[in-house]
């Protein structure tokens, strides 16, 4: 599968579902939901499921499901995982 990098368009149906893993290769968890700033349709966070002891290391905004929000800033690319920057999510 090939990979989107950051300012590419991608459905997000494609995203919902993914495998989300660190930079460093340590997995956070799944792609539950993605979360848009309505008056831009700009994307701001993805809500993540199923947290792993790596993902309940950082200190996570939730919503209202418990969910852990992951910055959509700190996305690197999404190919057959969402890569995130650890250092982004801080």
């Amino acid at each position: 599968m090939s990979g989107t990098t950051k300012g590419e368009r991608i459905d997000s149906k494609v995203i919902i579902g993914k495998t989300v893993v660190g930079k460093s290769g340590k997995r956070l968890g799944v792609v539950a939901d993605l979360v848009y700033e309505i008056r831009t349709g700009e994307l701001v966070y993805l809500s993540i499921k199923s947290p792993t002891a790596y993902a309940n290391t950082f200190q996570f905004e939730k919503d209202e499901n418990g969910n852990h929000r992951i910055p959509y800033n700190s996305v690197i690319s999404v190919g057959d995982f969402v890569v995130v920057a650890e250092e982004d999510i801080i």
